[in-house]
């Protein structure tokens, strides 16, 4: 009782922050169109409720399931499964904050703890992926407590946190696995050491207890090996991943090119003023040399530094992780600001409170992000998103619209009699898309090529017979196809815009 009336109003500054969380995330949950890898995580975690003996599932795409399997229980609650897979990664997100603000608090500070939670509560960067059924937001909420835990060990060297710290890890690695960058990094955690008296054995019990941290998280992901396709995980990787020897010769190639990348990202999704902040920040814990702070900035850094240089793929999802404790050193930047003192630098004819100039902060933080913010939440498609994050999220076949009203028409229709729907598409939108929400309508779903084809043709002489496909995507277009439904995307910058398409097959006269 003592501790929270000490600390009765950074608590409550908390609360308003947690709640504030909420209202950015939760309103028009499901207003974004649904995205491929959403759609194929959801059917995921359907088909492994339905099937224990599927609980494996992701594997065969080389995915870890952690994500599913979270997913699983919140189909119990909530009718609409986009919702329900969304609403596991608003959570995670709010694990995150959490996060954020108990290891700005541990390293910095309360001060920092409250303003770096307040940069992570309103910035696009993360209200954007915390409300998408991606596994990149429970990845940021091991990643961020994996960093808070590893210090507490170095600190304590206790076997009881060690522990902790191992299963954490593990479900980093569980969740996706660039998870396994905080195994590698929890070594650095030696920063936060500290012998106290004559406790000679007190290192060689810090090294024991990163041995047991990390063999519990390797024997958490070896546990992958009870389900087929194990060797996948490897082998999949390799597609979104250089080797060091396909960069001999070259070894800036990946790293320029997403470097221009980030100089992209990073002003649209953080804003300026948080990467003002952030520049303090580091120049600031450079400056002081203070090693706890020096090892979040690692941690933060070398993460996003390795997958600059190595990833083939790379797009702003994918960096989500490294997002919070970069945050966590923009709140330290926010902090130093805030203490500056403009009185002694502008003269005596200036006088500046310290409270004047937080209150400019939280307008430069806020008032930037207020439109962006208010058009992720009500109409997405207009959100200044970078570029490619708006092609594959609203313009190219990857976004999805319309799914739940077209199943809706599918259900209405097989009152009528028996229904087959094929789609465009044998993985990803569709069918996944559209398999999602007939789950157990008793509907034959038929995956197929982009035109269509003799099995859908077959079962229309004796079914109610529909197609679905994206516009730009649909190779022939027949008199046997009638148009029913059409669901515009986003526009392009040049005037090009898909649709997802419904048509009825009809049946062939002969």
């Amino acid at each position: 009782m003592n501790l929270l009336l000490r600390y009765r109003r950074e608590i409550l500054i908390l609360i308003v922050l947690i709640g504030a969380y909420f209202i950015l995330r939760l309103p028009n949950l499901t207003l974004q169109p649904i995205f491929a890898d959403e759609a194929i995580y959801i059917r995921w975690a359907q088909v492994m409720k339905s099937e224990p003996t599927l609980r494996f599932l992701p594997l065969s795409d080389g995915k870890t399931p952690l994500f599913m399997w979270s997913m699983i229980p919140f189909f119990k609650f909530f009718e609409d499964p986009l919702f329900a897979g969304r609403f596991l990664s608003v959570l995670s997100g709010l694990i995150t904050l959490l996060g954020v603000f108990a290891l700005s608090w541990k390293v910095f500070g309360k001060r920092v703890a409250l303003w770096a939670s307040l940069i992570y509560v309103v910035v696009p960067y993360t209200i954007f992926f915390d409300r998408m059924a991606l596994v990149d937001s429970l990845l940021s909420a091991f990643s961020i407590w994996s960093i808070f835990f590893a210090i507490w060990l170095a600190q304590k060297v206790r076997l009881d946190l060690a522990m902790i710290l191992g299963f954490i890890l593990g479900g980093g690695i569980l969740t996706k696995t660039p998870g396994m960058l905080s195994l590698f990094l929890v070594p650095l955690s030696f920063l936060a050491f500290r012998r106290v008296g004559g406790d000679k054995y007190k290192l060689v019990r810090l090294v024991l207890f990163w041995g047991v941290a990390i063999g519990i998280a390797l024997f958490m992901y070896n546990s992958l090996r009870l389900g087929p396709n194990f060797h996948l995980l490897s082998s999949r990787n390799a597609d979104y991943v250089f080797s060091p020897l396909e960069l001999i010769g070259r070894p800036l190639d990946p790293f320029i090119p997403h470097l221009k990348d980030m100089a992209d990202w990073f002003p649209k999704l953080l804003g300026w003023p948080v990467i003002l902040a952030g520049f303090v920040g580091i120049f600031g814990v450079i400056r002081e040399r203070n090693k706890l702070r020096i090892l979040v900035l690692l941690w933060a850094l070398l993460p996003l530094l390795i997958e600059m240089a190595f990833l083939r793929t790379f797009t702003a999802r994918y960096l989500l992780f490294t997002i919070p404790p970069l945050l966590v050193v923009a709140g330290y930047g926010v902090e130093k600001i805030s203490n500056f003192n403009l009185s002694t630098s502008l003269g005596t004819r200036f006088p500046i409170s310290n409270i004047v100039i937080t209150w400019i902060i939280l307008v430069a933080l806020l008032l930037p992000n207020l439109y962006f913010n208010y058009l992720l939440l009500t109409n997405p498609q207009k959100a200044p998103l970078p570029r490619e994050e708006r092609i594959g999220y609203f313009e190219d076949w990857t976004a999805g619209y319309g799914f739940s009203e077209i199943a809706q028409f599918l259900m209405e229709k097989k009152k009528e009699g028996p229904v087959t729907v094929g789609t465009e598409g044998y993985f990803g939108t569709l069918p996944d898309g559209l398999y999602i929400y007939l789950d157990k309508a008793g509907i034959q779903v038929v995956p197929d090529q982009a035109t269509v084809s003799a099995k859908l043709l077959d079962a229309a002489q004796t079914n109610q017979t529909f197609f679905v496909a994206n516009k730009s995507r649909l190779l022939e277009y027949t008199k046997q196809l009638k148009l029913i439904k059409e669901y515009p995307k986003a526009q392009s910058p040049d005037g090009k815009q898909d649709a997802i398409q419904l048509f009825e097959v009809i049946p062939d006269a002969n």
